[in-house]
Protein backbone atom coordinates (compact mmCIF):
# COMPACT_ATOMS: atom_id res chain seq x y z
CA UNK A 1 0.00 0.00 0.00
CA UNK A 2 2.88 2.37 0.74
CA UNK A 3 4.26 1.81 -2.72
CA UNK A 4 0.95 2.84 -4.30
CA UNK A 5 0.90 6.22 -2.48
CA UNK A 6 4.44 7.10 -3.57
CA UNK A 7 3.72 6.43 -7.23
CA UNK A 8 0.76 8.87 -7.45
CA UNK A 9 1.45 11.98 -9.51
CA UNK A 10 -0.04 15.46 -8.98
CA UNK A 11 0.64 19.16 -8.95
CA UNK A 12 2.27 20.85 -6.02
CA UNK A 13 0.76 23.86 -4.33
CA UNK A 14 3.55 26.05 -5.72
CA UNK A 15 2.78 25.00 -9.30
CA UNK A 16 -0.91 25.73 -8.85
CA UNK A 17 -0.17 29.17 -7.35
CA UNK A 18 2.10 30.01 -10.30
CA UNK A 19 -0.66 29.08 -12.78
CA UNK A 20 -3.22 31.18 -10.89
CA UNK A 21 -0.80 34.13 -10.82
CA UNK A 22 -0.18 33.86 -14.58
CA UNK A 23 -3.94 33.76 -15.25
CA UNK A 24 -4.42 36.80 -13.02
CA UNK A 25 -1.78 38.74 -14.95
CA UNK A 26 -3.40 37.80 -18.27
CA UNK A 27 -6.82 38.96 -17.06
CA UNK A 28 -5.32 42.23 -15.79
CA UNK A 29 -3.79 42.89 -19.21
CA UNK A 30 -6.73 41.81 -21.41
CA UNK A 31 -9.72 43.15 -19.43
CA UNK A 32 -9.03 46.90 -19.91
CA UNK A 33 -8.61 46.35 -23.66
CA UNK A 34 -11.91 44.48 -23.82
CA UNK A 35 -13.76 47.17 -21.88
CA UNK A 36 -12.30 49.79 -24.22
CA UNK A 37 -13.60 47.87 -27.22
CA UNK A 38 -17.12 47.85 -25.78
CA UNK A 39 -17.05 51.62 -25.25
CA UNK A 40 -15.86 52.19 -28.80
CA UNK A 41 -18.55 49.89 -30.16
CA UNK A 42 -21.30 51.85 -28.38
CA UNK A 43 -19.93 55.11 -29.76
CA UNK A 44 -19.87 53.67 -33.29
CA UNK A 45 -23.40 52.27 -32.92
CA UNK A 46 -24.71 55.66 -31.78
CA UNK A 47 -23.05 57.39 -34.70
CA UNK A 48 -24.43 54.83 -37.15
CA UNK A 49 -27.95 55.17 -35.78
CA UNK A 50 -27.75 58.97 -36.05
CA UNK A 51 -26.74 58.58 -39.71
CA UNK A 52 -29.69 56.25 -40.32
CA UNK A 53 -32.18 58.68 -38.79
CA UNK A 54 -30.66 61.64 -40.67
CA UNK A 55 -30.82 59.70 -43.95
CA UNK A 56 -34.47 58.83 -43.31
CA UNK A 57 -35.33 62.50 -42.65
CA UNK A 58 -33.48 63.52 -45.82
CA UNK A 59 -35.34 60.85 -47.83
CA UNK A 60 -38.67 62.06 -46.44
CA UNK A 61 -37.87 65.68 -47.35
CA UNK A 62 -36.79 64.64 -50.86
CA UNK A 63 -39.83 62.42 -51.40
CA UNK A 64 -42.26 65.13 -50.29
CA UNK A 65 -40.33 67.86 -52.17
CA UNK A 66 -40.11 69.86 -48.95
CA UNK A 67 -37.36 72.13 -47.74
CA UNK A 68 -38.63 72.17 -44.17
CA UNK A 69 -40.23 69.78 -41.73
CA UNK A 70 -42.05 70.01 -38.44
CA UNK A 71 -39.56 70.60 -35.65
CA UNK A 72 -39.53 68.07 -32.83
CA UNK A 73 -37.81 69.68 -29.86
CA UNK A 74 -38.59 67.01 -27.28
CA UNK A 75 -36.10 64.16 -27.59
CA UNK A 76 -37.81 60.92 -28.51
CA UNK A 77 -37.11 57.36 -29.59
CA UNK A 78 -40.46 57.13 -31.40
CA UNK A 79 -39.82 57.49 -35.12
CA UNK A 80 -43.54 57.74 -35.88
CA UNK A 81 -43.36 61.21 -34.29
CA UNK A 82 -40.91 62.14 -37.04
CA UNK A 83 -43.20 60.59 -39.65
CA UNK A 84 -40.41 58.20 -40.63
CA UNK A 85 -41.73 54.77 -39.70
CA UNK A 86 -42.64 52.57 -41.52
CA UNK A 87 -42.10 54.35 -44.87
CA UNK A 88 -38.54 55.62 -44.39
CA UNK A 89 -37.34 53.41 -41.53
CA UNK A 90 -38.06 49.76 -40.78
CA UNK A 91 -38.36 50.14 -37.03
CA UNK A 92 -40.63 52.51 -35.15
CA UNK A 93 -38.22 52.96 -32.22
CA UNK A 94 -34.53 53.70 -31.86
CA UNK A 95 -32.04 53.06 -29.08
CA UNK A 96 -31.08 56.73 -28.82
CA UNK A 97 -33.23 59.81 -28.44
CA UNK A 98 -33.34 62.40 -31.23
CA UNK A 99 -34.64 65.84 -32.07
CA UNK A 100 -35.08 67.48 -35.47
CA UNK A 101 -35.18 71.14 -36.44
CA UNK A 102 -37.27 72.71 -39.20
CA UNK A 103 -34.42 72.38 -41.71
CA UNK A 104 -34.31 68.61 -41.16
CA UNK A 105 -31.11 68.52 -39.09
CA UNK A 106 -31.26 65.58 -36.68
CA UNK A 107 -29.51 65.86 -33.32
CA UNK A 108 -28.81 62.93 -31.03
CA UNK A 109 -29.82 63.84 -27.49
CA UNK A 110 -28.66 60.60 -25.88
CA UNK A 111 -27.56 57.08 -26.63
CA UNK A 112 -27.43 54.34 -24.00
Amino acid sequence: MLKKLNSEQGFTLTELLIVVAILGILVAVVLPNFVGLLGGAKTNAGSAELNIVQTAVDAKLANTSSATTTAITTATTDMTAFGLAPTYMRSTATHGTYTVDTAGKVTQASYP
